[in-house]
């Protein structure tokens, strides 16, 4: 899987919802995407960034993609029904789903964790995509080879300190996904992994280690080819696996 390169178009005219779209690995992955054919759905809270977005594909005269400006951090169950409602009337299936959407959260002891702050990570990072998978799994059920991708982190599967609800709620994501992978294998087309995108040079990024030379690290882009590989036929033989971006550069 090294150095994976897709067949041209190789997600032509599937529908694929990306949350977390309007910046950093949530907008390279939509630009590629959508450069291999997909009308991507962009899901943030960042409606200017969204609205560049937008642009930026229709400028390469890729597929017109879908915004859709929404807070998971204020979402209430009833709006994920509703963005579910939506995609159906629009498109009526969806053939993709990628959850890359997080907050980092304060970098603390676990002690010293404000519960405001838990409560907010864990809605954005854990409780969304467990509500969008919810409404949105009928909705990849009604597409021929459906994939559904979760953005893990390594601190999710070994806890280290200060990371507090973050790690928590990346190895929340990692279970979420073995779950579903389990339950849905025998009875969808649907198919359900992770990808760890491993040191990235994003905001998050900066944030965490603010003495780090943000030059030292890989850009965004360059880990797209594990998320079109997820998202492709050529992986249709997976699910319930974790992965790391940086196996397809």
């Amino acid at each position: 899987m090294a150095q994976y390169q897709p067949p041209e178009l190789s997600l032509k005219d599937r529908v694929i919802l990306i949350t977390g779209a309007a910046d950093g690995l949530g907008k390279e992955i939509a630009l590629g995407y959508a450069k291999h054919g997909a009308t991507v759905i962009l899901l943030d809270k960042n409606v200017s960034n969204l609205e560049a977005l937008y642009d930026e594909i229709v400028k390469h005269k890729f597929p017109e993609p879908a915004l859709y400006p929404l807070d998971l951090g204020g979402a209430t169950a009833d709006d994920y029904v509703t963005l579910a409602e939506n995609i159906d009337k629009e498109f009526g299936r969806l053939d993709g789903l990628v959850h890359n959407a997080a907050v980092m959260g304060p970098i603390t002891p676990m002690q010293l964790y404000n519960p405001e702050d838990w409560y907010k990570v864990m809605q954005i990072n854990l409780n969304a995509p467990f509500l969008i998978n919810q409404n949105c799994i009928p909705l990849l059920n009604q597409a021929e080879e459906a994939s559904l991708i979760f953005v893990t982190d390594s601190c999710g599967t070994q806890g280290s300190a200060y990371w507090g609800a973050y790690g928590v709620s990346k190895a929340g994501l990692d279970n979420m996904m073995q779950t579903l992978a389990d339950e849905l294998e025998s009875s969808t087309n649907i198919r359900i992994n992770s990808i760890d995108p491993g040191n990235i040079r994003t905001k998050m990024r900066a944030f965490a280690y603010p003495a780090e030379d943000p030059e030292t690290q890989p850009t965004p882009d360059l880990l797209v080819p594990g998320f079109l590989y997820l998202m492709g036929s050529d992986s249709k033989q997976f699910t319930g696996r974790s992965f790391m971006a940086e196996d397809f550069i």
